[in-house]
């Protein structure tokens, strides 16, 4: 069994002894890290090695970031960002070979506020990453694409969806742009394991500790190419760590492949 994660940490650093604690508590054997806020100087490499795992990651100071750890070794890194705009300096894509998989770890753009040119640039990176999970699929190997999407695909995926109807992770451009990677092949784990539940990933921070429970999105994903979909065993979402001390806004997304 491989047991694969997904987590928006919300600044590796500031919050290293909630990562540490996880992952020292779930052994998973592949974890892809997103919005590190940290230049790549300043990864905390060694605390994680201390943790058992071997890690790659690109990291941009203060904004964005992506990491792949892998337990007992450091994943061969197959590349970092995404083709098709050699002027994207935003660290939001990195990839590895991991024995027979392939994983890309994926950090979308926000896009609000919605519309505008922050919108704008989410729908090209989410265009972008399209035309590249398509190559992907194309070359045949297996892979995973998982990471914080930014977009919620339906309105099960939302606590209550009329909360975000001005919201860039809700709008149609938005949602349409996931369909169509569903539409190339893409399989997303969760809702195969989940059809009909309401799986939140997010949730907002609320004044005073602890967090609004009606907030909740599901928009942190784990896209298998075909090939995967046979070996899918579970899905799952770590909502005990949105009420950690000092967490993050997002809890790890997961799944178990035989």
């Amino acid at each position: 069994m491989v047991r694969i994660a997904t987590f928006n940490v919300n600044g590796v650093n500031g919050r290293l002894s909630v990562l540490l604690k996880w992952l020292t508590a779930t052994n998973y054997d592949i974890v892809c890290l997103q919005e590190l806020k940290t230049s790549d100087e300043k990864f905390p490499v060694e605390a994680i090695w201390e943790a058992g795992y071997g890690a790659i990651w690109h990291g941009q100071k203060s904004y964005n970031g992506v990491a792949i750890l892998c337990r007992g070794r450091e994943p061969a890194e197959r590349r970092r960002g995404l083709p098709g705009d050699p002027d994207d300096t935003h660290s939001r894509y990195i990839e590895a070979d991991l024995d027979e998989l392939v994983v890309g770890c994926v950090y979308l753009p926000n896009g609000n506020p919605a519309p505008g040119s922050k919108f704008d640039y989410k729908l090209r990176w989410f265009d972008r990453l399209i035309s590249y999970g398509q190559d992907l699929l194309t070359a045949g190997a297996p892979t995973v694409l998982c990471g914080d999407y930014n977009v919620v695909p339906t309105p099960i995926d939302a606590a209550v969806p009329r909360r975000w109807l001005g919201d860039a992770v809700y709008f149609p451009e938005s949602r349409q742009a996931y369909v169509e990677m569903l539409e190339d092949g893409w399989l997303d784990a969760i809702r195969h394991i989940h059809p009909e539940k309401g799986i939140y990933t997010y949730w907002n921070f609320s004044y005073g500790g602890g967090y609004d429970r009606s907030s909740g999105l599901r928009m942190d994903h784990l896209l298998l190419s075909p090939s995967l979909a046979p070996r899918l065993r579970g899905a799952g979402v770590d909502v005990e760590l949105r009420g950690w001390n000092r967490p993050s806004d997002h809890a790890p997304a997961w799944i178990e492949l035989d």
